[in-house]
């Protein structure tokens, strides 16, 4: 048996230890608080961005009233945090915020609901400002609260404040950009936007009640505690912190529902944050709904008909529509798809009969990139569906990415792209067309309707090719294949007086503006 002296010893060494580890803990924790909030903080602007998706999109106009808003927010809780410091410098202080930042997420899951239908009405511009402001200005106000505070505990030598607030200010800057990695590249797609709201929420909550000594004010943290517990009640109630989508993604809240259509064809229709992408018959592979799918077929008819083992490349997936189509009209022929996020191209598997005998191949990736990889690969047709009035992915409208996707098309082959915008008063297609006419020869605008006065938000064809390409052309391919041609071309006199009706540039990596171009789009459609 130890002797008491070992024994003695043993009991001085393990309170020894308790001390160092209790030391370590008091000497982490300010930085713990401060690392924590503002990581907190980017995860709450990251997911913002996703949370408002579903209601009004994913543009410029959002991603600036976020980041403007957050900053904001920040800005005024660095200032109020500062004055409260002076005022209330304890660590009770810091717990209230911490507890209250945690209650103002859990608002947010239970209000953005209401608010986005309260505010539907609104002008888009300021649809967005004021819902990004109610949701997400009281989190950043109260967070930025906090590290203001902490510094003020912390400082007890006011020769030693450069190096107490710079080394603070260096933690909390690490959190931000560990926030922002991690809710950007892994909690977003493994738990879904409210759920990290809402792990937010407890995180904060929970570090309140760690070391803000809320227990010393009874009644406020009674109070505020019956308040946080009502909230999560209220979202467990509501299922506030369920997923409105069928799948969320790295970049898409995905839906699929089921309406019937005019014609009474029963449809799924694939729909990416708010944007309806897709609409698919089960049934009939052949159905086509989107004016421009139409062109698309005409197209693929033609190329068809000169070689019936024809290749088409598909930069988008989206519902598969197209490829789908493709394989079932031409069996000989063989489609591949550069699809971004593999998360729709899993559900137009498992729930858009995109089925593996279809022989479609599948790139998961950029098409930037993927173009570039596939070098030294021929298509007959190359389709581009990536485009709407609600983002624009630039980098795949340049002169540079043309150059690069035209290595892929032999002598005979087509560039079709897909795009919205107004015939008359819009500068992007006019600037599309205009940049494709530096790699092409032949450029043409073509709709499914043919009228060249038409001034709507519209949905046109632009294509580009080394050969002439015809209305007559397409018409004789189609009647051959008992099927009625859709596209019209702009005739060439009315195309070159339109290409001087409206100013355009030529977009290029350096330079290429389009979504101030779509901007007034974007404005009047929503």
């Amino acid at each position: 048996m130890p002797s008491r002296k070992n024994r003695k010893q043993q009991k001085e060494e393990e309170r020894r230890r308790n001390t160092s580890w209790l030391k370590l803990a008091l000497m982490l924790k300010p930085y713990t608080v401060v690392f924590l909030a503002s990581g907190c903080t980017l995860v709450i602007e990251i997911v913002a961005g996703r949370i408002l998706a579903p209601t009004i999109g994913v543009s410029l106009y959002t991603w600036t009233s976020i980041i403007g808003i957050v900053l904001a927010g920040i800005s005024v809780g660095n200032y109020l945090g500062g004055r409260l410091a002076d005022r209330f410098p304890r660590p009770t202080t810091l717990g209230i915020i911490l507890l209250g930042s945690g209650a103002s997420s859990l608002l947010v899951l239970a209000i953005v609901n209401p608010v986005a239908g309260v505010f539907g009405g609104m002008p888009i511009v300021w649809r967005i400002i004021v819902m990004t402001a109610i949701l997400f200005l009281p989190p950043g106000v109260i967070l930025g609260m906090v590290t203001p505070i902490v510094i003020k505990l912390e400082l007890r030598n006011l020769e030693q404040t450069g190096s107490v607030v710079g080394r603070l200010y260096a933690v909390s800057t690490a959190g931000s950009i560990l926030g922002t990695f991690l809710t950007g590249f892994v909690l977003i797609e493994l738990m879904g936007t409210r759920q990290v709201i809402f792990a937010v929420a407890i995180v904060l909550v929970v570090l309140a009640v760690a070391v803000g000594e809320l227990w010393k004010l009874r009644q406020e943290s009674l109070a505020m505690g019956a308040g946080v517990i009502a909230l999560l009640s209220y979202n467990f109630a509501t299922s506030a912190t369920d997923s409105p989508c069928l799948r969320e993604s790295g970049y898409y809240c995905i839906y699929v529902y089921e309406e019937t259509a005019e014609d009474g064809e029963v449809i799924q229709i694939l729909r990416l944050d708010q944007l309806v992408h897709s609409y698919v018959s089960l049934d009939d592979p052949t159905y086509l709904t989107y004016g421009y799918q139409k062109v698309f077929a005409d197209m693929a008819t033609l190329k068809a008909a000169e070689n019936p083992a024809m290749r088409t490349l598909f930069l988008g997936g989206g519902g598969y529509t197209m490829p789908r189509y493709l394989e079932t009209v031409f069996p000989d022929s063989a489609s591949e798809v550069i699809e971004i996020d593999p998360a729709v191209t899993e559900v137009a598997y498992s729930h858009l009969a995109i089925t593996p005998d279809l022989g479609i191949v599948t790139y998961t990736g950029d098409a930037r990139t993927k173009v570039k990889d596939l070098a030294g690969e021929r298509y007959d047709l190359i389709v581009v569906d990536v485009f709407n009035d609600v983002g624009v992915p630039y980098h795949l409208t340049t002169h540079e990415f043309n150059e690069d996707a035209a290595l892929l098309l032999g002598d005979d082959g087509i560039f079709a792209t897909n795009l919205l915008d107004r015939l008359q008063t819009g500068r992007f297609l006019r600037s599309y067309v205009r940049t494709l006419q530096e790699t092409y020869p032949y450029v043409y605008v073509i709709s499914d309707y043919g009228d060249w006065t038409f001034d709507e938000r519209y949905g046109y064809v632009v294509a580009g090719s080394r050969r002439p390409l015809s209305r007559a052309q397409l018409e004789q391919a189609n009647r051959l294949a008992g099927r009625e041609t859709a596209a019209h071309l702009m005739p060439h006199d009315i195309m070159e007086g339109w290409k001087l009706e409206n100013r355009s540039v030529i977009l290029t990596d350096n330079y290429v503006p389009v979504d101030n171009m779509l901007a007034p789009l974007y404005r009047e459609s929503r």
